[in-house]
């Protein structure tokens, strides 16, 4: 296969993404990981490397099924849950992470508390995966049943998935995500008290207005 030079851009920005991650504070070491698709194509980030030592020759794309068509890096352990969501969705970039706030939500409840309206702008309120080992089929699985008519889940005791139209969206979700359980974690903490919370209708409410949020008129 010949190396593209929209891959190659692409290539830069699932890197810029990833580095992101690290820089928000929303993963640590090489943990998480972040992918976007072209047409066929899927660039992902390698497994175990840290994001600030890749550079433009160390590319690494996969095809649908996971077979490599660039690099010679290992695509991320998280590969099968990657693919998933794209044979799923109509996903064109997913970013993964373990951050902070999220994860300990994920430990809580089964289903993050709509503690505030942002909730629609991932479609509604965020579900919690079940357990399955990282990096397995068991785990893709899981987030797909917890992704229905959502842009992002969490994965219990494991961390966050969202995706969107571009690596923007779904880094977007994701941080969106963490700030909410970040949110309710805080609210809940306090002594005697128990957070408001909206009810459904409101946030499917809010959830509808934010369709149309920043276009033009």
């Amino acid at each position: 296969m010949r190396e593209t030079e929209q891959i190659r851009r692409t290539w830069a920005d699932v890197v810029e993404a990833a580095r992101r991650t690290t820089a928000d504070g929303l993963v640590v070491g090489t943990s998480g990981n972040v992918s976007a698709r072209v047409g066929n194509v899927i660039v992902v980030t390698p497994s175990g490397v840290p994001y600030d030592r890749l550079t433009p020759r160390d590319v690494v794309a996969v095809d649908p099924e996971g077979r490599r068509l660039l690099g010679d890096l290992a695509p991320t352990s998280e590969l099968p849950l990657h693919l998933a969501v794209y044979r799923a969705t109509d996903a064109a970039a997913i970013v993964h992470t373990h951050a902070v706030h999220a994860t300990a939500v994920s430990t809580l409840v089964d289903e993050l508390p709509l503690i505030h309206y942002m909730a629609g702008a991932l479609g509604g309120p965020v579900r919690v995966a079940p357990y399955a080992l990282y990096g397995s089929d068991e785990l893709a699985a899981h987030a797909l049943e917890a992704l229905a008519g959502r842009t992002g889940c969490l994965l219990r005791n494991h961390g966050t998935l969202a995706y969107g139209a571009g690596l923007d969206q779904a880094y977007d979700r994701t941080a969106q995500l963490e700030w909410m359980c970040r949110v309710w974690l805080t609210a809940s903490s306090v002594p005697g008290r128990a957070p408001a919370l909206l009810t459904l209708d409101q946030a499917s409410r809010a959830a509808e207005k934010l369709r149309g949020y920043g276009s033009q008129r």
